[in-house]
């Protein structure tokens, strides 16, 4: 089955009732027009995939080798773009506009976003740790615990340690979209997505759930 997809921005969550009255929480999506800025092929590139442009951008913002990529296609500066594996996208070509309305209601669909920055944590809150007794003059609360045993000397690979938290490309699979807005540029899918609002969003076409 053809796999197409889209950039958006998400908006933010709501809710909505469906005729039965049961409420299904959404998260908001807009997507206003892509452009095709460029088509891969397997005799030029290697692979197949097409290039996207979304949300426009400062022509004075846009340095000379970008500037010149978007003459190409004879569109406006771009503020996101992103490259797509997709099969379903073979008869875009560069320039063309991709629309929300790739997707209908009830479609699934697999949605890519960069996750919420938490800083530096501890391993209580990065990994989910249990903290120590806070009571009977126990001295160790919120630490990270045993470093392991002693023969190697150093700690192994993998130990799971404070850093940071957050700030990762996360794919959530099989999201059920519930309605489509063409005038307005909206999707609506169910549940929640990676990312805070006003953030770059990846959809495309399920590849485990048609």
């Amino acid at each position: 089955m053809a796999r197409k997809g889209i950039l958006g921005r998400k908006e933010g969550m709501t809710q909505i009732f469906d005729e039965a009255g049961n409420m299904i929480p959404v998260t908001v999506i807009s997507a206003e027009p892509n452009v095709v800025l460029q088509k891969k092929t397997v005799e030029t590139d290697g692979y197949e995939a097409v290039q996207l442009g979304f949300m426009n951008k400062k022509a004075n913002l846009v340095n000379k080798p970008l500037t010149g990529h978007f003459a190409k296609t004879k569109t406006a500066p771009k503020r996101y773009i992103k490259e797509m594996r997709l099969s379903g996208m073979k008869e875009y070509e560069p320039g063309q506009e991709v629309k929300i309305d790739i997707f209908t209601a009830g479609d699934f669909v697999d949605v890519t976003g960069t996750s919420k920055g938490k800083g530096f944590q501890g391993v209580i809150k990065r990994h989910n740790q249990h903290r120590g007794p806070m009571t009977h003059g126990s001295k160790y609360h919120r630490g990270v615990g045993s470093m392991g045993v002693i023969s190697p000397n150093h700690i192994r690979k993998g130990k799971n340690m404070p850093g940071r938290m957050g700030h990762e490309t996360v794919t959530i699979q099989n999201l059920e979209v519930v309605r489509v807005d063409t005038e307005k540029n909206i999707i609506l899918i169910k549940g929640n997505v990676p990312g805070p609002n006003k953030t770059l969003i990846q959809i495309r076409t399920s590849i485990k759930k048609q």
